[in-house]
């Protein structure tokens, strides 16, 4: 008989945890699938017995989780990214943390856009942007970066309500944040800093259907200053680009913009709705005999079969 191999730790699981958020950051997205269902399963074990003061084994069932729902939206699964941030938003409320809870609440709010439930996400953004502002101090960078990250993307929700001002506005209290942090970095895998601010005015450009100000916007983006291993936040500014590009109908520089994407994150632009929706655009009114490097990139983005 085999010897039993002993449950491993909060401690290891958390490990775990922190090693698939930045394969998912770097759009790892097949290995996160392949190692993901392990670690739910070791996590609701971990927890499932734990006493009810347990924090370790609560943070690792929300960090667990919350890389759980990212996935699961991602690959627009938004029935079961919604349960899945649910449970993280749930235990989180036993860690005592408001880091893992505003993060948890991010992945809430995430959720629900991709399934269109726009109001929820908003109030949920805001509400918890408001509560954690009060609390935010220098010294506690991760904090710091949770409600930075919630402003984020309120700003985005409003400029899908094409609420410009307040859109503005939002971004604004992000870059208050980002200069109290003082630098670009990726505490409680938020990417949260000056780089990404700038890279959320691009992104609430193209929501604005504001093609001109999405080219601007990007010329204030110094990708080199992100940390290491932010692949899809490199590419996001790019994809970004492409619509705007391909609005001009300038479809040559739009699919330079798609391929440097591709080059950062392929697997990032193969599951991302807007460049396939920018594929198919160009496709459409490419000349025949023209478009190659369009029409291999939308082979392998899974656009043509």
């Amino acid at each position: 008989m085999e010897d039993d191999v002993p449950a491993p730790t909060a401690t290891s699981l958390r490990a775990v945890a922190s090693d698939l958020h930045q394969e998912y950051q770097a759009a790892k997205y097949a290995s996160v699938i392949r190692e993901l269902p392990l670690l739910i399963g070791q996590a609701d074990s971990a927890l499932l017995g734990a006493a009810g003061d347990d924090r370790e084994a609560a943070l690792s069932y929300v960090e667990a989780y919350v890389v759980a729902s990212k996935l699961l939206t991602k690959l627009g699964v938004g029935d079961l990214g919604a349960v899945t941030a649910d449970r993280a938003a749930m235990a989180a409320g036993r860690t005592d943390s408001n880091v893992v809870q505003g993060m948890a609440i991010y992945q809430v709010v995430t959720a629900l856009l991709r399934s269109d439930q726009v109001d929820q996400a908003e109030q949920l953004a805001t509400r918890m942007a408001e509560q954690l502002v009060p609390r935010v101090r220098s010294d506690d960078p991760a904090l710091v970066s949770v409600a930075g990250a919630l402003w984020l993307i309120s700003s985005v929700i409003a400029a899908r309500r094409a609420e410009k001002w307040e859109a503005e506005r939002r971004l604004d209290r992000a870059q208050m944040l980002a200069e109290m942090l003082g630098h670009d970095a990726n505490y409680a895998w938020t990417a949260f800093g000056p780089t990404n601010v700038a890279i959320h005015r691009v992104s609430v450009a193209a929501e604005l259907g504001d093609p001109a100000a999405a080219l601007d916007a990007a010329a204030a983006v110094d990708l080199d200053r992100l940390p290491e291993g932010l692949a899809s936040r490199r590419a996001q500014v790019n994809l970004d680009l492409a619509w705007a590009q391909a609005q001009r109908k300038r479809d040559a520089e739009a699919t330079l913009n798609l391929l440097e994407a591709e080059s950062a994150a392929s697997e990032a632009v193969a599951h991302n709705v807007m460049a396939r929706e920018v594929i198919r655009e160009m496709l459409a009114r490419s000349k025949r005999g023209h478009g190659s490097a369009l029409q291999a990139l939308a082979t392998r983005a899974g656009v043509l079969h």
